[in-house]
């Protein structure tokens, strides 16, 4: 019997996969079969291994910045064929930020604009294969996070947007889905994840009494990209231990 997460000799893109979730969900492609090529703002990987807990042994590496909202046109002209892409790329802005014109703007740029630009620009290579489209948004999409608003809204725009494509590409081929991950130790979240009192607060908030993982994150993108979700198309799966049953 074939193993449906078997994906030997597939293609795997990953926006953002150079550090935290992206990267984690890189390597469990990789040990599958996958060929897998990670992106990331910095020139190249060894500016990564410096700076941040990466590894991107067995992965292929481009640097792309999405905020240049041509770039990712430039990359995909690069590439052969994509069977699996994965947008995991996302900012956000504390301290009030958000709330300032500067703030919005950049983090709805990344987290929302590049989506769709990044979606638009591989669409011919993921219906040329018959793919899947993965977007990593967030549980803050489903629920108030009070000192972030452009998150918050750009990440509910991401899950709104996978049912949008879910529903438009599927003529094509294409099936989109998406991911909202809960509370998982990256850059983005270590101001509650490094910080004693703020974690153990959030750890009781958690039904499953733990942090997630970006291997948790990658179980769930290896289904949805494989033949085991091949009647799902515009849904948003909740990894999150249980937080948003709260």
């Amino acid at each position: 019997m074939t193993n449906p997460l078997d994906f030997t000799g597939k293609r795997v893109v990953i926006i953002g996969g150079s550090s935290g979730i992206g990267n984690g969900m890189a390597h469990e492609f990789r040990r599958a079969g996958a060929d897998v090529l990670v992106t990331g703002t910095r020139p190249d990987e060894g500016d990564y291994l410096e700076a941040e807990d990466s590894d991107f042994t067995g992965l292929s590496y481009a640097q792309l910045n999405v905020s240049d909202r041509d770039a990712v046109g430039a990359l995909v002209e690069t590439l052969g064929a994509v069977d699996v892409l994965i947008q995991c790329q996302g900012i956000v802005r504390y301290a009030r930020g958000e709330f300032e014109r500067e703030g919005w703007d950049a983090v709805v740029d990344v987290n929302l604009n590049s989506v769709m630009d990044v979606a638009r620009a591989f669409h011919p290579k993921l219906a040329e294969a018959d793919g899947s489209m993965i977007v990593v948004s967030s549980v803050a999409g489903f629920k108030a996070n009070i000192g972030n608003p452009a998150y918050s809204a750009s990440k509910a725009g991401a899950v709104s947007l996978v049912k949008t494509l879910g529903a438009a590409w599927a003529r094509d081929g294409i099936r989109v889905n998406g991911i909202a991950p809960g509370l998982v130790p990256t850059k983005i979240t270590a101001v509650t994840t490094e910080h004693p009192e703020r974690l153990e607060g959030a750890l009781r908030s958690i039904p499953l009494k733990r942090l997630g993982t970006p291997e948790d994150m990658a179980g769930a993108a290896m289904f949805l990209a494989s033949p085991l979700s091949s009647y799902m198309t515009g849904q948003t799966l909740v990894v999150d231990g249980g937080l948003t049953l709260a």
